[in-house]
């Protein structure tokens, strides 16, 4: 008889359901280790973990006719440390905190973050690209990181006016929207997030590039997720740790990037330098040496 791999399958141990209309795009613990939230285009509810059956709708933007609707939240998470406060992001490019300790609806935000656009700057593609996709608090909760699709911002919870420091990502892209309309890639959705000690950021781009930020100076590490990497190192040939390429910023050819090959996902450890990407159908996983 032949060896065969073992197969490991996900049994769920609990179904919540009937809650969404619309498709799930976020899930987020509270810091109680009781409840949590989804959010999906119109709706945050707020579970419990031990009650599948039912939920609490905490945000509702659905308009009476949908004719009026005008955004969409994006993404939500929980604050992680105070467990009545959370953040929810729309596509029109704001940020909202709200606090369930003042009314069970919360429609109305404690805070509002949003950065206005120069008018000069306005153009068809202006409402698509500042889109928030994905919305992270830090460890301590005092910082709040934002992807749009052309840039990562870093806001202060304290200081709702203007970021506090603005990362360009994808400011290369800018000539190129109108192409990237053509073929939907502009409606893609990049997360990010905070290292566990909140000092660096992470984010996704095309051609399997990723990014990592010093949160409080000039460092930036531009790396390639690539398989290529992997099989030298197994045959004797160059490449970088465990399937990294740093090509850098003047190493990317954007002639030759390849749209299909992006990194959407991430995740970085909230207690170990060790991030895990999807690109496309594969999982990487990177620690520091």
């Amino acid at each position: 008889m032949a060896p065969q791999d073992s197969i490991v399958a996900a049994v769920p141990r609990k179904i919540y359901q009937n809650a969404h209309a619309y498709h799930i795009n976020s899930i987020s613990i509270n810091s109680d280790g009781e409840t949590y939230i989804s959010a999906d285009d119109l709706r945050v509810n707020l579970w419990n973990l031990s009650i599948s059956d039912r939920s609490f709708n905490i945000v509702d933007i659905k308009p009476v006719n949908m004719e009026e609707l005008t955004e969409v939240i994006t993404a939500a998470e929980f604050h992680p440390l105070h467990c009545n406060m959370f953040m929810y992001s729309s596509s029109k490019g704001t940020i909202k905190l709200a606090d369930m300790r003042d009314q069970a609806l919360c429609d109305k935000h404690a805070k509002q973050f949003e950065e206005e656009e120069d008018p000069t700057n306005r153009s068809f593609f202006s409402e698509i690209i500042s889109s928030i996709s994905d919305v992270r608090f830090s460890r301590d909760g005092r910082y709040i990181l934002a992807r749009d699709y052309l840039s990562l911002k870093i806001w202060d919870v304290n200081m709702e006016s203007k970021p506090i420091r603005t990362i360009n990502i994808h400011d290369h892209l800018r000539g190129k929207l109108c192409d990237l309309y053509e073929n939907d890639c502009i409606f893609d959705k990049f997360e990010c997030n905070f290292s566990g000690d909140g000092k660096h950021v992470l984010t996704g781009s095309y051609h399997n590039y990723f990014r990592i930020y010093d949160v409080n100076g000039p460092g930036e590490a531009v790396l390639q997720a690539d398989k290529l990497a992997f099989k030298a190192k197994k045959i004797g040939g160059a490449a970088g740790k465990g399937g990294l390429k740093n090509n850098g910023t003047k190493g990317m050819n954007l002639e030759t990037i390849d749209f299909n090959k992006k990194i959407l996902h991430g995740s970085w450890h909230p207690r170990e330098n060790t991030i895990a990407l999807a690109a496309t159908n594969n999982l990487f996983l990177y620690s520091a040496a």
